[in-house]
């Protein structure tokens, strides 16, 4: 085997234009940025990358490589312990955190590598795919293009699809009877207010959504609302479950808002909460409290460890990622009847960055 020792760390950030412009209930952008870092110990290297600012980068190369240097790649653990530490003064959440995030996937992916198992087999699996749910239908779409974007997605064999509302209130209902049109009867229908609307005006939109049989209602109102959020989730209509938790960057975060009751099924996301340690400590969570959990983008680098995690529902199978993903991993999963099987067969996270091929959209480059 490889020295395990960690010996350096390389950190990028890129900036991807998306395809068209988009929107969803509170933001608009144009561009997507992604931080990559990689971790190398002797003649192996571990990949790990989050979606955040490109100062991540910055973050990685010029805090984290100090703290992981020398340390023993199998100890995924206590490096990412010393990482938390590192940040208290630049502050835990946000950038910080994503950048914990990014080098923590890198180094679980080093690991693996370094006993040459894929990262589900080394975390230990409890099912040998995850379901999916096509994510996009951006407020800024026409119809036309909602329309073919969704119905593509159940074309594919996934049975469940979520679309963005919160820009235009009084233009929601008619959008999203237009998405139910286009995906039929046999596919679910999500959407997504990212906090958009208020407290009346979500119990409104809720009663509107579920005569298009909408099952999913993802952020009706702030999720720094929590009292608004328990609100939500005891008086939409039946068969409509209440989900949050995107933007948490820590363990007491999400214990809040399963305290609070505030939601039927929990959101993380793995490059947001500290990578894959502390998606981990999510999922236990989860557990505890007896509430699936679903993880949010960046489907090729939560795939094998959503494969890990009990109480799991499903990933999301996010537009403006899948199409980074692609651009820029070799070995990115595929969804095939509406799940992702994650290659066993290839060692860690199972991707490879295209270096050559993401050159041209470089913001930032670091070694620590």
């Amino acid at each position: 085997m490889s020295s395990s020792r960690v010996d350096r760390v390389r950190a990028s950030a890129y900036r991807i234009p998306t395809d068209q412009p988009e929107s969803d209930g509170t933001l608009e952008w144009d561009a997507t940025t992604v931080v990559v870092v990689e971790v190398g110990a002797g003649d192996q290297r571990g990949l790990g990358y989050c979606y955040a600012n490109a100062g991540a980068a910055g973050l990685a190369s010029a805090v984290l490589a100090a703290v992981i240097d020398g340390a023993d790649a199998m100890d995924t653990r206590g490096s990412w312990l010393r990482m938390v530490r590192a940040v208290r003064n630049v502050g835990r959440h946000g950038i910080a955190a994503s950048a914990v995030a990014a080098v923590d996937v890198a180094l679980w992916d080093l690991k693996a590598r370094l006993l040459d198992v894929s990262l589900l087999d080394l975390l230990g699996g409890v099912r040998d795919s995850v379901e999916v749910y096509g994510s996009g239908g951006f407020t800024s779409y026409p119809v036309e293009v909602l329309s073919e974007q969704l119905a593509g997605w159940a074309e594919l064999g996934i049975r469940s699809v979520k679309m963005k509302v919160g820009r235009c209130p009084q233009d929601d209902p008619r959008r999203v009877l237009v998405a139910r049109r286009a995906i039929g009867d046999g596919v679910a229908l999500m959407v997504d207010a990212n906090g958009a609307y208020s407290r009346k005006q979500a119990l409104a939109q809720a009663e509107r959504f579920a005569e298009h049989d909408v099952t999913w209602f993802e952020e009706p109102v702030s999720s720094d609302d929590l009292d608004g959020l328990r609100l939500m989730r005891d008086r939409v209509p039946g068969g409509m479950e209440v989900a949050a938790g995107e933007y948490g960057y820590d363990l007491p975060y999400f214990r809040r808002m399963l305290a609070a009751g505030a939601v039927d099924v929990l959101q993380a996301d793995a490059t947001r909460c500290a990578g894959i340690t502390g998606l981990l400590g999510v999922g236990a969570l989860c557990e505890a409290w007896s509430l699936p959990l679903s993880t949010h983008t960046a489907p090729a680098l939560h795939a094998q460890v959503c494969c890990a995690l009990p109480a799991l529902r499903h990933l999301e199978w996010f537009h403006d990622h899948v199409r980074i993903e692609r651009l820029l991993f070799d070995g990115a999963p595929e969804p095939a009847d509406g799940h992702l099987v994650p290659d066993r067969s290839r060692p860690g996270l199972g991707l490879e960055f295209k270096h050559v091929d993401a050159q041209r959209y470089l913001l930032r480059e670091a070694t620590g």
